[in-house]
């Protein structure tokens, strides 16, 4: 399942029928002494989550992974490797579809087709010994969505009824690498973050910002040079760390 330039450059696979989640699949891995470059993939999770704690509903059908990564970069640098995920799906669904324009990527680390969520993305972090160790968790409708989302949600065989778990897992899995790779170069996230600006949903659009004192809206002006949110409001620019985006008004 996993791509060939993937298992050349030392990417594993372990596949489960049923798990909790597979980001706790892969923070038992580290546990137990996993040298990393590890993908886990469950067929279902009865336990999946996505940002902030939210349940993940995970019906077979649907690709369900995570990737673990032992000490792959400066912990400063760890917040980065949520775009290069997010580029590395967006590459792989463009390949597997043929090129559906409709394909674009929403801040912080949802892929959407038509403005509807088919995936989320979920990083965490854990430090040790002075390293911190990375699990990037995925979730992509492949088979179904559910339909009790706060906001538009959609899956990918309604454009493209051939796709499968299969050919989206060996896409993602050799298209994380070369963007990886890319990103590991000296001044690499200049490369990644012009990368996600030509694929990025709402840009130039009057969004809203879900923070945690309460929701702000103005105009998405785009990224800093770190990946934070650049937002124009009637007080000025103001730059996002971390919040969930709507366009219009947050549910």
């Amino acid at each position: 399942m996993l791509g060939e330039a993937a298992r050349a450059a030392g990417y594993r696979l372990i596949v489960r029928d049923e798990v909790g989640s597979t980001m706790e699949e892969a923070r038992r891995a580290l546990a137990q002494g996993d040298a990393g470059k590890l993908w886990i993939v469950a067929r279902s999770q009865k336990a999946g989550r996505g940002r902030h704690g939210r349940q993940w509903g995970s019906p077979p059908g649907n690709l369900y992974a995570s990737l673990l990564l032992v000490a792959p970069c400066e912990p400063a640098l760890a917040p980065q490797l949520g775009f290069v995920a997010g580029l590395a799906l967006h590459d792989a669904a463009m390949l597997i579809s043929g090129g559906l324009p409709e394909l674009k990527l929403k801040w912080p680390n949802d892929l959407l087709i038509d403005r509807a969520k088919v995936s989320g993305l979920l990083l965490e972090g854990e430090s040790r010994a002075g390293r911190l160790d990375v699990v990037i968790g995925l979730g992509v409708n492949i088979a179904s969505c559910p339909s009790d989302t706060p906001y538009p949600a959609a899956f990918l065989r309604q454009h493209v009824p051939h796709m499968t778990v299969e050919a989206v897992l060996a896409a993602l899995s050799d298209a994380w690498l070369s963007r990886f790779e890319a990103w590991s170069r000296p001044g690499g996230f200049a490369q990644i973050r012009a990368a996600w600006l030509e694929r990025a949903a709402f840009l130039g659009e009057d969004i809203t910002i879900r923070l945690t004192e309460g929701p702000l809206s103005g105009r998405f002006a785009g990224l800093d040079a770190s990946g934070r949110l650049e937002l124009e409001t009637g007080a000025g620019l103001r730059v996002i760390d971390a919040g969930d985006l709507y366009f219009g008004s947050p549910a």
